[in-house]
């Protein structure tokens, strides 16, 4: 165990939470807020919201949210110290790091997940269930019972990561839940699909961080798809996904009393082809590069952090713009989101650029 430049408690806290990762989750529950709350605006759903409601239901979701998952993640660390110093993704984790005790890491976290699904009480029970049952789906069913047993334990612990709309949504529209005793009928089948969007999303997304990190879930005993049933079967799986992940986004021409605006459709299309593009162009035979990974299921995992974040800020932009001249806000949308993308590329690229002359100065 090495405690060489051990940083302050706090920023320990914060790396068991895995904030980044976190984050990422919760913006999917604000984007959820924000979209039920600008269809109230449109009368596209009955209720009164302000935008101080709709400020109050974001900093809650926000900061229980966070707290929920981020315990969810320090109980998991706590769960996997055995296996954590075994990869390099995982090795300098604050527990393998010996930055904290790991009966102290597991305490934590279960205050603060607690606490942040107790934070939904007041507002609904509903969005303190789903908090709450997010959390121990992922610390029992997903890191204590499947994640060394089978390698579906992406596609089924995905169920745990893809309820922040849901509870977003049950924040924001809190008034007009039905009353009953079913935790599923939340008045609407929006947040049940922004849902499925996530929990479809989740399979080819971390599939592909296994194909680039290839072999290091095997060492230690996580029987990982690429590692139990080769890259051929793993990106073919994926692609079934990326089809699934396209019929979703054609639900509102299929469907159109879901509630979804029919531009959503096409955005939603769009940016599937350009996510599906970078799974169909991963080699399951790559040459490895100089680490031993794959340089192109690198870079269809990045691609997926920017398809989910891109698929959530269509469905605000498509309620928010006016509904009489959608079609051109739409295309409109469709042109930027490939400038916004060259540019975070080039944006990158220069990034690494500066690290590398800083690094050999």
């Amino acid at each position: 165990m090495m405690n060489e430049n051990k940083p302050n408690l706090l920023t320990i806290y914060l790396q068991l939470m895995k904030l980044r990762v976190v984050i990422l989750l919760q913006i999917t529950a604000i984007c959820a807020i924000l979209a039920h709350d600008l269809m109230v605006r449109s009368d596209a759903l009955s209720g009164d919201r302000t935008w101080f409601d709709t400020l109050q239901a974001c900093g809650i979701t926000l900061l229980g949210g966070t707290l929920a998952a981020g315990g969810s993640n320090a109980i998991n660390m706590y769960y996997d110290r055995d296996i954590d110093p075994g990869m390099s993704r995982t090795r300098t984790r604050p527990i393998p790091n010996g930055w904290i005790s790991p009966h102290h890491a597991l305490i934590f976290g279960i205050i603060i997940a607690v606490g942040g699904s107790a934070m939904f009480l007041p507002i609904h029970w509903k969005a303190a269930f789903w908090s709450l049952f997010s959390v121990v789906f992922y610390v029992v069913i997903y890191t204590i019972w499947l994640k060394r047993r089978t390698p579906q334990n992406i596609v089924i612990g995905g169920i745990a990561g893809s309820t922040p709309p849901v509870i977003g949504w049950i924040v924001a529209a809190a008034a007009s839940i039905p009353s009953n005793n079913n935790p599923f009928d939340l008045g609407s089948s929006i947040p049940w699909m922004l849902f499925l969007l996530i929990f479809l999303w989740t399979p080819p997304h971390f599939w592909a961080l296994a194909l680039y990190r290839s072999g290091e879930y095997g060492k230690v005993g996580v029987p990982m798809m690429p590692d139990v049933k080769g890259p051929h079967r793993t990106l073919f799986e994926s692609k079934i996904y990326c089809i699934l992940l396209f019929g979703l986004g054609s639900v509102p021409y299929f469907w159109p009393e879901n509630g979804l605006p029919l531009a959503w459709m096409f955005l939603a299309s769009g940016l599937t082809i350009w996510y599906s593009i970078s799974v169909w162009n991963i080699i399951p035979d790559e040459d490895l590069d100089a680490d031993g990974r794959m340089p192109l299921a690198f870079a269809s995992f990045m691609r997926s952090l920017g398809y989910l974040a891109w698929m959530f800020i269509a469905l605000v932009y498509v309620v928010a713009v006016p509904a009489d001249h959608i079609w051109y806000w739409t295309a409109a949308f469709a042109l930027i989101v490939p400038v916004v993308n060259r540019l975070m590329l080039k944006w990158k690229e220069s990034m690494q650029t500066t690290r590398k002359v800083l690094n050999a100065e």
